[in-house]
């Protein structure tokens, strides 16, 4: 049961995820806990905006589903395919017709998805190499998933910034 009085890594194990990924699955949660947070209310107006130079919120909220799509995908194994490049090409692309609710279901979907396959994974198999991206770099299946989730938390204290920073303005 989610108490959101604490973080999600003070609120006990996730059900049936291996106890080497609590940690990735925690982090998880607690980004799509705050992405809702931060961007409850959040105008629609705002969430191409820029400011200092840097990547806006509806960026940010794409990104970080991207990024966690492509890193399972990569643990799995597999490459990406056609769907995901595009996705990828379309992260930062400007769109009024963007809801801020949308993209917040987006990302509570894709943290959905993470979880599933997280409890499929046998924790002797999380040491198994992978490779990432068309150089083929290495990696792990435990560091693809540990990866998506500190790049998530990354990302949400920059959204957060950039949040504060946009709404301080109007």
């Amino acid at each position: 049961m989610e108490n959101e009085e604490y973080e999600y890594w003070l609120s006990g194990p996730i059900p049936n995820v291996p106890n080497l990924l609590q940690p990735a699955a925690h982090a998880l949660l607690q980004s799509d806990r705050e992405l809702k947070k931060y961007t409850e209310d959040f105008p629609k107006e705002l969430l191409w905006a820029k400011t200092a130079g840097r990547a806006s919120v509806g960026f940010h909220m794409n990104h970080i589903t991207g990024v966690l799509d492509r890193m399972i995908t990569y643990a799995k194994g597999e490459s990406l395919t056609e769907e995901q490049f595009q996705f990828l090409k379309k992260e930062g692309a400007f769109d009024m017709n963007t809801e801020v609710t949308h993209l917040q279901e987006q990302f509570s979907a894709k943290i959905a998805e993470a979880l599933t396959y997280f409890r499929t994974i046998p924790e002797s198999t999380l040491t198994e190499k992978r490779t990432v991206g068309r150089k083929k770099l290495p990696s792990t299946v435990i560091g693809l998933l540990f990866h998506a989730a500190e790049h998530s938390q990354r990302h949400m204290g920059q959204l957060l910034v950039t949040v504060s920073v946009l709404q301080s303005k109007i």
